[in-house]
């Protein structure tokens, strides 16, 4: 079972220094002892710990993108360098991150033990399926040192789409952020305010428009309400961290349909795609075999479904060119490439080359997002603070025309 061997609970936790300075840390582990003795090989003295419930942090020791391609690039490197397995975990334990050294080294003892590497990097929950799959694979044709270097190659290709992705949430959740605590500010304070002066001087009969009414009294509300205010946003915070993933399957379908962020998705599935194809490639993988491990990887739908036809009608003795052209969800270029390619025998090279060609597509589209997104958000920010601004003249010029008039 995947993830059988991993911790079973994290901890938040303070640890004493050797030079009596406290640090503080999140961990996962077994049960607190194992903490204990684990900080203790990093001469830390475990002061206090405190269980986190599962919601919140994630259990099954699966490195993160970093440590996995700074763990591969140095496995791939001692590896080929004739260190031996168990020696190359050992280092390779000191150069992931403190969250990522106890899977390591309990990978090095189950390898250590007799168990194979890749058996070991599935029980542990080190790595997923597909990259395990990998690990196997070149086992047997004795290449793990090359499929580490090609996987910490794939690691880094999709860490340099997440930070591309980070980049483009950035700038729009600063807009976002600015923008929310100026609404915040006008609704509580400035709307009630400008609202009761409005009133003091209306005539008898006379009555604020329904906006602005509404809007003070939302804004007296919070005023008078913050705890419960505080206590809603918190529940609505809780509930989307712990519904996330059915949150972002319902989302998924609309956002692959959106003109400007469809290609972005697809560029992001099929730089993921062709990666794992190099890895099972260079690692002497079939390409039917390798066909059936990486369309795991794809979520697009209409993709994945096409790629599964194609290893069906591999399988069933079909021509690999006719079999790629039905692969209408990839661009033509990319199907050419494939196909000049498999007649020329050198698919390692393609597969690698599309998997860096996707990844430069990926942010250059990922550029032009941020392009479109910038003049939408401020016309969201006006919609906002602009039905604020109208809510507050509204009144205003009501008076005027009444002063006037008189």
């Amino acid at each position: 079972m995947p993830g059988s061997a991993a911790p079973t609970s994290s901890f938040a936790f303070v640890a004493a220094k050797a030079d009596g300075k406290k640090t503080f840390g999140v961990r996962p582990a077994d049960d607190e002892g194992v903490l204990a003795r684990e900080l203790s090989a990093e001469r830390l003295i475990l002061l206090r710990a405190v269980a986190l419930p599962a919601w919140l942090t994630d259990r099954s020791g699966r490195l993160g993108l970093k440590d996995e391609a700074e763990m591969t690039a140095q496995l791939g490197q001692l590896l080929d360098r004739g260190v031996p397995l168990v020696e190359a975990l050992e280092v390779t334990a000191e150069a992931v991150s403190t969250k990522a050294r106890p899977t390591v080294r309990k990978l090095g003892e189950q390898v250590n033990q007799g168990q194979s590497f890749a058996r070991g990097a599935l029980e542990t929950g080190a790595f997923d399926e597909v990259t395990a799959a990998v690990f196997e694979a070149a086992e047997r044709t004795g290449d793990l040192g090359g499929a580490c270097g090609q996987l910490s190659r794939s690691a880094k290709r999709r860490l340099k789409i997440t930070e591309t992705a980070r980049t483009l949430l950035f700038y729009p959740a600063i807009v976002l952020a600015v923008s929310s605590m100026v609404g915040v500010f006008m609704l509580v304070i400035v709307v009630p305010m400008v609202a009761e002066a409005m009133s003091d001087v209306l005539e008898d009969g006379q009555s604020l428009p329904a906006a602005t009414e509404a809007m003070a009294a939302a804004g007296t509300w919070l005023r008078t309400n913050p705890l419960i205010a505080l206590g809603i946003v918190g529940g609505l915070a809780i509930a989307a961290l712990v519904l996330r993933r059915p949150i972002a399957s319902a989302l998924a379908p609309v956002v692959r349909r959106l003109p400007v962020i469809r290609g972005l998705v697809l560029a992001q599935e099929s730089a993921r795609f062709f990666s794992v194809m190099a890895a099972m490639s260079r690692g002497g993988v079939p390409l039917a075999d390798a066909l059936g491990v990486a369309s795991q990887t794809v979520s697009h739908p209409k993709l994945r479904a096409e790629l599964d036809a194609l290893r069906t009608g591999l399988i069933d003795g079909g021509v690999l060119k006719v079999l790629i052209e039905r692969v209408g969800t990839l661009p033509i270029g990319t199907r050419r490439l494939l196909i000049a390619a498999e007649r020329a025998g050198d698919m390692d090279a393609a597969f690698e080359t599309l998997a860096d060609d996707h990844t430069a597509i990926v942010e250059q589209r990922s550029n032009r997002l941020l392009a479109v997104l910038e003049p939408l958000l401020i016309v969201g920010i006006f919609i906002v603070i602009g039905s604020m601004i109208i809510a507050l003249i509204a009144p205003m010029l009501s008076l005027s025309r009444s002063a006037f008039g008189s």
